[in-house]
């Protein structure tokens, strides 16, 4: 037997390293062996036979454990740590003075040091954010006009009004919304050498199409794509296409684009009661429409990632990027199992 610990006991476990000191000091003070006799079983020195003798006379067995180093003090505390949770939480650095809604590891150990007079690397501050279940993410971007009261009124009172509308209708509800693709959209990533950004051949024209459109939760997907701005005219052509191609009577639900409330749609709307009726979204609320994901889709997934020439091909690859997801019910559906739109699956009418 050649085990490492056999030569040297600061290998042994410490727990085992307590049970020896024990059975070592019973032999002697309970068998009455001697110290030298005990010492020399265990392969320990006789010094340290004695020094255990000594500790259990003054102490008894709890004397002869092995005691855990204290190690240094922590710097960064319980209490700190609640400090720190709290303000990542609750607060932004912009309440501290800085320009950024976006918190940093630099920005938190120079707050640690103003406020608690500590100093501490951004790697430490990271290990505590970790134990705390906290993360570096992607925020998610909200406006400033945003109004919570708004979206519990929308979404406990107004959305259930219209799905009773639609109901006594026999109406289908659509979700509309409206953007415009530039030539020079573009996003994603791809592989290369470290340090080294691989080189992709893009365009720098100008120029793009605006483009509306709408979807159901039954998968009805329409779409139009425009080489000038969108205003009220545009709009009720849009209408008027859906009307004529939805085999039911349709309500619309949009945001609050100036268009969307002109006198000229309001009107329109009017005279087609029987086939149209309009509600509208939370001001400052995009997420909770699922058509926004459809500019997701077709922008950031699908056109940004191809190489666009120039305006032509602009048209050919986004018309065929909304022929692809209007074929993919699936996808469509998906749109309204998000977080934010997954009131739209509850039956509650009114």
């Amino acid at each position: 037997m050649n085990a490492d610990w056999m030569s040297d006991t600061r290998k042994i476990p410490d727990k085992v390293m307590s049970y020896i000191r024990k059975i070592a000091v019973h032999a002697i003070v309970d068998r009455s062996h001697s110290p030298e006799r005990v010492a020399d079983i265990l392969n320990i020195s006789h010094n340290a036979i004695y020094q255990w003798l000594r500790r259990y006379h003054e102490g008894g067995d709890d004397a002869l454990d092995t005691k855990q180093a204290s190690g240094a003090p922590l710097i960064i505390t319980p209490e700190i740590d609640r400090w720190l949770k709290n303000t990542i939480l609750y607060s932004a650095p912009a309440d501290y003075g800085y320009d950024t809604e976006l918190w940093t590891l630099k920005i938190l150990v120079a707050l640690l040091d103003k406020k608690f007079r500590i100093q501490v690397y951004e790697s430490t501050v990271a290990n505590h954010l970790h134990r705390l279940d906290l993360s570096c993410q992607v925020p998610e971007y909200r406006t400033y006009g945003y109004n919570p009261h708004e979206v519990e009124n929308y979404l406990t009172n107004k959305w259930p009004k219209t799905q009773s509308v639609a109901e006594k209708m026999d109406a289908d509800i659509l979700f509309e919304d409206e953007a415009g693709i530039g030539v020079m959209t573009r996003s994603g990533r791809t592989w290369g050498e470290v340090n080294s950004p691989p080189i992709v051949p893009a365009s720098d024209k100008r120029g793009g199409y605006n483009a509306l459109s709408a979807i159901t939760l039954s998968d009805a997907f329409y779409y139009t794509i425009k080489d000038q701005h969108i205003g009220s005219d545009q709009y009720i052509g849009f209408l008027k296409m859906i009307i004529d191609q939805h085999p039911r009577p349709i309500i619309i639900v949009a945001d609050h684009a100036s268009f969307h409330r002109s006198k000229k749609v309001r009107d329109f709307v009017r005279g087609h009661r029987h086939k149209i009726r309009t509600f509208f979204l939370p001001k400052h609320a995009p997420a909770l429409n699922p058509d926004e994901q459809v500019w997701n889709e077709v922008k950031h997934r699908q056109l940004a990632r191809e190489p666009i020439i120039d305006k032509k091909d602009l048209k050919t690859q986004l018309s065929s990027s909304f022929r692809r997801l209007k074929h993919n019910a699936a996808r469509i559906i998906s749109f309204f199992h998000l977080k934010d739109t997954r009131y739209t699956l509850e039956s509650n009418p009114i």
